[in-house]
């Protein structure tokens, strides 16, 4: 693909109500991507700070004076003709009546059916970001002590983490490990189990796909019902992956990591030129803490994977 020589930055705004509902903006007739629901807002002019186009914006499209209120992330997009950098800020005072002063339908939307809506790329990682958790964690993999990694798997769960990939190879003495985690701790968390299908079929739980076999798949391999993840390392997978129709994929690594020694790194604006190109959510892994999430959402990350950050026995006393 030949990059468009056009970038614009556009600021929108999840507008939300007493209710906890959120305003989404259809896209008129006239416009690019007409008829797809999307968060108000739009292009930021030059000598305009983020803030000040978000009101103007507001003001403009809905006939309110907003309050901007704390930055969510940004979302890098590329399209067939300009580069896009989507800014959203949270809105949850303003004065007036929302309406669609410019002639297009607005609706309030419940915060868990905005995937029901069809919605720009751009954003699609929005709606991610505002329900689903951003940290993944990743466990290292059980040793001959299955209790301690046990133990382990309940401290980092009851320390809040709720999406977590189970790293449990495909064996007998595996399969009876995850099925202890998941008997534990399945209502409690998101689980993931690396790689194992058929096993994830049976317990009902997600699965965590490597990158070769992203590749070697024509379908979905769980329903809608059971989440779907991948590892990502380059455009390809990740086009598969979206393909799929994976729920979310981990892209990497961003930096070194003591796992993988002297591999190669995409650093953050090689995670951000190969975010740009899909619409899935990401969590950016590699060498990565909980205090890089902000960073990570800069670049369009829905958050952060990783496994000694995020495991409380490999963590620093």
């Amino acid at each position: 693909m030949t990059s468009p020589s056009r970038s614009i930055h556009v600021v929108a705004a999840v507008i939300t109500d007493a209710r906890g509902r959120i305003l989404l903006n259809r896209r008129t007739g006239n416009s690019d991507m007409a008829g797809l629901w999307e968060f108000p807002g739009g292009k930021r002019e030059p000598g305009e700070s983020s803030e000040q186009a978000l009101v103007r914006e507001l003001r403009e499209e809905l006939g309110i004076e907003a309050e901007v209120g704390e930055w969510v992330m940004e979302v890098p997009q590329l399209y067939p003709d300009k580069r896009l950098r989507l800014e959203v800020r949270m809105v949850r005072q303003w004065k007036g009546t929302a309406r669609g002063r410019e002639g297009q339908a607005i609706t309030w939307v419940n915060a868990d059916k905005l995937g029901r809506y069809s919605m720009p790329p751009a954003d699609l990682p929005v709606v991610a970001a505002l329900h689903q958790p951003e940290r993944y964690l990743v466990t290292p993999e059980a040793g001959d002590d299955a209790e301690t990694w046990l133990a382990g798997l309940e401290s980092a769960i009851d320390g809040g983490l709720r999406r977590v990939q189970l790293r449990t190879p495909v064996a007998a003495d595996r399969a009876e490990l995850a099925r202890a985690a998941v008997a534990r701790f399945g209502r409690q968390a998101e689980l993931l189990l690396n790689r194992d299908i058929d096993l994830a079929r049976e317990l009902g739980v997600g699965v965590h796909l490597g990158g070769e076999q992203l590749l070697q798949l024509d379908a979905r391999p769980l329903p809608a019902s059971q989440l779907v993840a991948a590892s990502c390392h380059d455009l390809a997978q990740l086009q598969a992956a979206q393909r799929l129709g994976c729920d979310f994929a981990v892209l990497g690594p961003v930096q070194a990591t003591a796992s993988h020694p002297g591999a190669p790194v995409l650093g953050w604006e090689g995670f951000e030129q190969l975010r740009e190109r899909v619409s899935l959510p990401l969590y950016a892994i590699g060498g990565l803490a909980p205090a890089d999430v902000v960073t990570a959402r800069r670049h369009g990350a829905l958050g952060v994977a990783a496994i000694r950050s995020l495991w409380p026995a490999l963590q620093p006393a």
